[in-house]
């Protein structure tokens, strides 16, 4: 339950902190006063979205903080914990900052958090109602949403079973309808692919053949300039065959070290040049056998081997051409092309397979949807019976709520159940579909009457209805006071009303004062006891609070509501 609510700088309210605690809590004040800003404190806590314009003016942010008293042992404590936050005790600590341009920061134990956790863990915590939420009453979803929570645990497993079947079923069925209607544009695209493989294949490119083919073209084709300018170097270099006994290189270094052998007993110096000049000539006889072997290595037959040559670069060539990527695109393309091939050609038999997978889906959708209408019918016949009992106790003596399933057109998310919630209003009368006949008095009533009859299979620990008794006065506001107060044995009930009918059920009743200063407005919110609880229900009354009448009329109220108006024990 929440035991505080701090609120700063929202909308009006400049600073309060509310009390809350067990039992009925009402809240009321001044239309204008701002007592919406303690249900929108309460959405921000539960990741309801950031508004800028809830800051209150001229202030930098707004700030809400919640205490709460939990189990240690529950799921919202393990879930605080799993985002770093931590527990006082049974005491969760939950805040949200909002600044005026609209950044969002949220607190969870202490610890900071994404906004999300916040909204994870608002189903455990509270359930809001709304004025949206009357309106949001008359759609189907809601109203089978509303059967669902009835139903209980039951159906809860039976529902998850069936969407994790829809899901897969739909899911392949996405993947057959694709593959059979793109079948031909498959064909086509196996048949393209498997032409430009043959081509690679046939061609059979290596890496770096290219650059290889390059470098022997450029060879062969100037191989005599070659040949001649080779055959120049080794006659330079060493001329033992040249019967003009040109001098050589070889010849020169030797004659230049049988020159200095002859002097070098003379002096130290010359042996090492002696010996310098020794290995420059086996140098430069090796030098010599290279270049004979290369003169020996050249093709004799260079004009026909570089046609060869020149055949085969250009049939890279035509292949390269066809890749952005060039010759080792290609290559690399045989393995993607292979890959991708065995996925087209292999169409058929995938066909078949999702084939019988969806037809398997679709039977185990309709045997769990059948068996979600059992449940749903089974529900809806108690659902209707206590609701109708609950209505009983509003004021609606005679109203008869029923609920209806009918078969829909095809299957969704949630089964192929069609729920509608219809109120008979009297005996005799025509029941009406609360989509279209419910006043929002009814609907106030109506939706008490569900959440209080959905707690006893569903409990919540706190209830906040905001204005629930929108459209209703008189005894059957009465009837919604007694019946707040009743739902309080077992649940926090926090109601945001006008009406000191219902006012006066409560055993704690806090007022949104509104004081003026110039332009400004702020509010801040009283604990109301005695002769001050009187007064507001006397304005709440006669919108005096001080008349004489209201006041009589306020204290009779409270003494009609005073069996009721204690909280129970923590």
């Amino acid at each position: 339950m929440i035991d505080e609510l701090f609120i700063r700088d929202l909308g009006v309210i400049a600073e309060a902190t509310l009390p809350l605690g067990p039992g009925f809590t009402a809240v009321t004040g001044e239309t204008g006063a701002g007592k919406t800003m303690v249900v929108t404190a309460l959405g921000l806590l539960l990741g309801d979205r950031a508004d800028a314009g809830t800051v209150r003016q001229g202030q930098p942010q707004s700030f809400v903080q919640g205490r709460w008293v939990i189990d240690p042992a529950s799921a919202v404590a393990d879930r605080v914990r799993d985002a770093g936050g931590d527990l006082d005790g049974p005491e969760l600590i939950l805040g949200r900052s909002v600044s005026s341009e609209g950044r969002s920061r949220a607190m969870v134990g202490g610890r900071g958090a994404p906004a999300s956790v916040l909204g994870d863990l608002r189903n455990d915590l509270v359930v809001v109602h709304g004025q949206s939420d009357q309106v949001r009453l008359r759609s189907a979803a809601a109203q089978r949403d509303a059967l669902d929570r009835f139903a209980g645990p039951e159906l809860a497993a039976v529902l998850g079973d069936y969407q994790h079947a829809f899901h897969r079923w739909q899911a392949n069925q996405v993947d057959l309808d694709r593959l059979v209607t793109e079948r031909d544009l498959r064909a086509r695209e196996a048949d393209e692919l498997r032409s430009a493989l043959t081509e690679i294949e046939t061609v059979a490119p290596q890496p770096g053949e290219d650059a290889e083919l390059g470098e022997r073209a450029e060879r062969l084709g100037n191989l005599e300039e070659l040949r001649l300018a080779g055959e120049q170097a080794r006659q330079l270099i060493s001329a033992e065959d040249n019967p003009d006994d040109v001098p050589d290189v070889v010849a020169l270094l030797e004659a230049a070290r049988r020159a200095l052998d002859r002097v070098a007993a003379h002096d130290v110096a010359l042996p090492p040049l002696v010996a310098a000049i020794s290995n420059a000539g086996f140098v430069v006889a090796d030098i010599a056998a290279e270049l004979s072997s290369y003169l020996a290595g050249l093709d004799a037959d260079g004009a026909r081997e570089l046609e060869i040559v020149q055949e085969r670069r250009a049939e890279l060539g035509i292949l390269a051409r066809k890749y952005p990527g060039g010759l080792e695109e290609a290559i690399g393309f045989l393995d993607t092309g292979s890959a991708r091939l065995l996925e087209l050609d292999s169409d058929s038999d995938r066909i078949e397979q999702l084939s019988a997978e969806a037809d398997a889906d679709q039977e185990l959708v309709t045997d769990l949807a059948a068996a979600l209408t059992a449940l749903r019918l089974a529900a809806a016949v108690q659902l209707g019976v206590r609701v109708t009992a609950e209505l009983g106790a509003l004021a609606m003596p005679d109203a008869v709520l029923l609920v209806q399933i009918e078969a829909g057109p095809e299957f969704t998310v949630t089964g192929i159940d069609l729920v509608r919630l219809l109120l008979q209003p009297h005996a005799g009368a025509e029941p009406r579909a609360l989509a279209r006949g419910a006043s929002g008095g009814e609907l106030s009533r109506v939706m008490l009457a569900i959440e209080v009859v959905i707690n006893a299979t569903d409990p919540v620990p706190t209830f906040v209805f905001d204005e629930i008794d929108a459209g209703v006065g008189g005894a059957a506001a009465i009837e919604i006071g007694r019946r707040l107060a009743r739902l309080a044995e077992t649940a926090q009930v926090i109601v945001v009303t006008h009406l000191a009918q219902v006012a006066a059920f409560a055993g704690n009743h806090l007022s949104v004062v509104k004081d003026s200063d110039g332009s400004v407005t702020a509010s801040s919110v009283r604990q109301l006891r005695g002769d001050d609880r009187a007064a507001e229900m006397a304005r709440l009354l006669s919108g005096l609070p001080d008349s004489k009448s209201g006041l009589e009329h306020a204290r009779e109220l409270l003494d009609l509501a005073q069996p009721n108006s204690r909280p129970p024990k923590k």
